[in-house]
C-alpha cells in the first residue's frame, strides 16, 4: 500500500513474475517461486469487464478521454494477490487489475494494464499512464503528487521461516536481515526507523535487503538468506497460503492505512469521475465480488473517498 500506515505495498507474492516489476536481485521474477499457485483467485471467477457501461459517467469524463478506446495502468506486477502475472509471464492479474477492468468496463473502455517499476508509477500519471493501481498506501506525502480514490485497507504485517529457526522478534530486529520492497512506507519510515533506534541504542543497524520485486524477497525468506520481510498484510498472507507451509506471521498487524487508485495532480476531473465509478461498483456489489474472487474481502471499504485526509 507505503508510508507508515500502511500496510503498503505489497509483501507476499510467492507468484510467478516477470523482472519488469520492482526488484529482482535473483531470478524469482521470471519463474514461480517456491510453493506459488500463480493463478490463485481462480480464472473462472467473477469478469470484471461484464460490470455494465454507465453513459451519465461516460459523460462527465474529460475530453481527452471521452472518446479514447483504454484506459492506460500503472501497474508492479509482482505484488500478489493485488497485481502480478499469471502462468504465462506475460499477463497481468490480481485484485488491482480486475478493479481496473470494472472501472474501465464501467466507462465504455478496455483497461491495459503495463508492468513498470512501482516508484516510476507516480511520476507518468497523466502522461504515460491514466491511473497508478499497484497497492498504493495514502500518505501525506503522495498525496502532494498525486490524487487518491480510496479502494482497499491494508496494514503491515511481517513474516519469518516456518517454525522461527532465527528466533526473530519483532523487539529485536537489530543485526537482522530483513526483506522489504523498494519504494514501499515498510522500506521507509518503517524498517529504516527502526533501524536507525537500533544505531541509536548502540546496537548494530538492520541489514534492510531492498529489492525492486516481493517475489524476489519472498524466494529469499523461504531460502533463508533473509530474516524476516515486512510487507501489505494481504501480500504476506498470501505469500504464507502459497509457500506450502515454509512461512508463519510474526507479530501482528499494524499501521491500517487505506490504498488509493492514483490519478495526477491537475486531472481533478478524472479523479471526480473515478471516485463515482468506484462507489457505483461498492454499490452494485461488483466490488466486494472482485474480492472475494482473490480472497481478501476483508479489506473492503463501504465508501470511496477522493483525496481522504490521512495521518502522517
Amino acid at each position: 500500500m507505503n508510508i507508515s500506515s500502511r500496510l503498503t505495498l505489497r509483501l507476499a507474492a510467492v507468484t510467478a513474475v516477470a523482472a519488469l516489476a520492482l526488484t529482482g536481485c535473483t531470478d524469482a521474477s521470471q519463474q514461480p517461486a517456491p510453493g506459488s499457485t500463480a493463478s490463485a483467485g481462480g480464472a473462472a471467477a467473477f469478469d470484471p469487464t461484464t460490470a455494465p457501461k454507465d453513459e451519465a459517467l461516460i459523460a462527465l469524463l474529460p475530453a481527452a478521454l471521452k472518446d479514447k478506446a483504454t484506459l492506460e495502468i500503472g501497474s508492479d506486477t509482482s505484488y500478489e494477490p493485488a497485481e502480478f502475472l499469471d502462468k504465462d509471464g506475460q499477463t497481468p492479474v490480481g485484485y488491482d487489475i480486475d478493479m481496473a477492468k470494472a472501472i474501465a468496463a464501467t466507462l465504455g473502455k478496455k483497461a491495459v494494464a503495463h508492468t513498470a517499476d512501482f516508484p516510476t508509477i507516480l511520476p507518468k500519471l497523466g502522461t504515460v499512464y491514466d491511473l497508478g493501481m499497484s497497492s498504493f498506501t495514502i500518505t501525506q506525502e503522495r498525496s502532494k503528487a498525486v490524487n487518491f480514490v480510496s479502494y482497499f485497507n491494508a496494514g503491515t504485517l511481517w513474516a519469518v521461516q516456518k517454525g522461527n529457526p532465527n528466533k526473530i522478534t519483532m523487539d529485536d530486529l537489530c543485526g537482522k536481515k530483513v526483506g522489504v520492497q523498494t519504494g514501499t512506507v515498510q522500506e521507509e519510515p518503517d524498517v529504516s526507523d527502526r533501524s536507525k533506534a537500533c544505531v541509536a541504542a548502540g546496537k548494530p543497524a538492520i541489514d534492510i535487503i531492498s529489492l525492486k520485486n516481493q517475489t524476489d524477497i519472498t524466494t529469499r525468506l523461504v531460502g533463508g538468506t533473509i530474516d524476516a520481510m515486512a510487507a501489505d498484510s494481504p501480500i504476506t498472507r498470501n505469500a504464507l497460503a502459497n509457500t506450502g507451509g515454509k512461512l508463519e506471521v510474526l507479530g501482528d498487524i499494524y499501521d491500517s492505512a487505506e490504498q488509493g487508485i492514483a490519478i495526477a495532480k491537475n486531472d481533478l476531473p478524472l479523479a471526480e469521475v473515478i471516485e463515482k465509478v468506484m462507489n457505483k461498483l461498492i454499490t452494485d456489489g461488483t466490488y466486494m465480488k472482485i474480492l472475494e474472487k482473490w480472497n481478501n474481502a476483508d479489506g473492503a471499504i463501504k465508501t470511496a473517498v477522493l483525496n481522504p485526509a490521512v495521518s502522517n
